[in-house]
């Protein structure tokens, strides 16, 4: 409200000193837009940094500022912005934190503004996870994804006499459950085959439950959404739970971890194999110790093969922005199939784009680059990805329940229970009419 009180404010003095809003070219003829990139890594940002630099050399009436965000106060930091009316014009984020902003109207619906050759270069399973409305507007354009896959510990995986999954023939669920049984007999006292780093369960949980066919979130012929837990549901999450509570094939200790925190046992031996986001491969390579041999394995599969769900990194406009034809022009040059995968790379991530992803260097053995290639085809939009009110459903619902199911405190019961019927109530609130 805040936001729309100064905007009235703004234009009311505008009318009074004879001004215009708009395109109106500033003063001095130079456009200046600012850019708030969330990226972190000293590789990405020095790639976001050096297209920014090429972007201003080449135009001299288009000026981008680079501004720095944070992926940790971005959600908090954009609302604040937005109410302000002081945004930045071009957005960096991830798709799943778009969808209250563009039913907010604070972003701009980019349909009629964006070029042909970028609209045409990313799959539409990418356009979904930033289209959002009964009007079907599309709120970002999503640039960089992350599947998740399980990164190994070589020598282990391959003295243990195991079958070593591949794209073509990943493990089933079931399997994997098995292989961690047999990994962690022979590892000994104190080690385990898997450890989840699971802080943040919620995601991980839903994504790749659309690999056994879970789906969660029900969009009813009216529009609404509502939250069923089918058998399907229960494969992934059943799995972890079964490993650390029954099977104790993984520690219970590492549950509240965040990826990070996992990998001295892991360079250690104490855990086999670790679930993590593709970027994690940068940490793994810088960090790992002299002779330290990895590599990189699809995630378990069901009856839905390798498909997982992804929130993309996206470039969004502010609405407010009085330069958007100028701020798209920059977003297509900054992802040129080129740029793409110079951010990729930055980034340890999977370009979006056809033409970006067919790049030879991003199918190499090395590093594990080809196994999340083969995978870029399944990814689909989050089930989240467009609920109204699934933030507070995560934090206040689903969140610690599943916390508290895969510790062994609740049983699969109680799991369903609270995330159907608590969880429905949450959602209900979003969706009154």
């Amino acid at each position: 409200m805040r936001r729309r009180i100064l905007t009235l404010t703004a234009a009311l003095a505008l009318l009074l000193t004879g001004c215009t809003t708009g395109n109106d070219a500033p003063e001095d003829g130079v456009v200046r837009l600012r850019f708030q990139s969330l990226a972190w890594q000293k590789e990405s940002v020095d790639a976001n940094r050096q297209l920014v630099k090429e972007w201003n050399a080449s135009h001299p009436d288009v000026q981008v500022e680079y501004v720095q965000g944070s992926w940790d106060s971005v959600h908090d930091q954009l609302l604040t912005s937005f109410e302000g009316g002081e945004a930045p014009d071009i957005i960096h984020d991830a798709s799943d934190d778009l969808a209250d902003f563009a039913y907010g109207g604070d972003l701009a619906d980019l349909r009629p503004l964006l070029p042909e050759r970028l609209r045409a270069d990313i799959p539409a399973r990418s356009w979904e996870t930033t289209t959002f409305g009964s009007d079907k507007g599309v709120y970002g354009v999503p640039f960089l994804q992350e599947p998740r896959v399980i990164i190994a510990n070589r020598k282990i995986l391959e003295s243990s006499g195991v079958r070593v999954p591949t794209p073509e023939k990943p493990w089933t669920w079931t399997e994997f459950r098995q292989i961690t049984r047999d990994l962690t007999r022979g590892m000994g006292p104190g080690r385990y085959a898997v450890a989840w780093p699971l802080k943040e369960p919620v995601s991980v949980s839903l994504n790749l439950g659309l690999s056994a066919g879970g789906q969660l979130f029900h969009r009813e012929a009216d529009g609404r959404v509502t939250v069923r837990f089918t058998e399907a549901d229960a494969v992934v999450p059943g799995t972890i739970h079964d490993q650390v509570a029954t099977d104790r094939t993984a520690p219970r200790t590492t549950l509240g971890s965040g990826g990070s925190d996992t990998l001295p046992g892991f360079f250690a031996g104490k855990y086999a194999m670790v679930p993590l986001g593709f970027a994690y491969r940068q940490q793994i390579a810088q960090q790992a110790p002299e002779g330290f041999e990895w590599t990189v394995l699809p995630a378990p599969v069901g009856s839905a093969g390798l498909t997982q769900g992804v929130s993309p990194q996206t470039l969004s406009i502010a609405e407010d922005s009085p330069y958007k034809k100028e701020a798209v022009a920059f977003l297509d040059f900054f992802l040129r199939p080129e740029n793409m995968v110079r951010l990729a790379r930055g980034d340890w991530m999977l370009p979006t784009g056809a033409a970006a992803l067919a790049d030879p260097s991003l199918h190499t053995a090395r590093d594990g680059w080809a196994t999340g290639a083969a995978v870029a085809e399944r990814l689909r939009p989050a089930p989240a990805q467009s609920v109204r009110g699934y933030p507070e459903w995560k934090d206040k619902v689903a969140t610690p329940a599943f916390q508290e199911y895969y510790s062994g405190a609740i049983d699969g019961v109680e799991l369903r229970r609270r995330l159907v019927e608590d969880g429905n109530r949450v959602l209900a609130r979003y969706q009154r009419k």
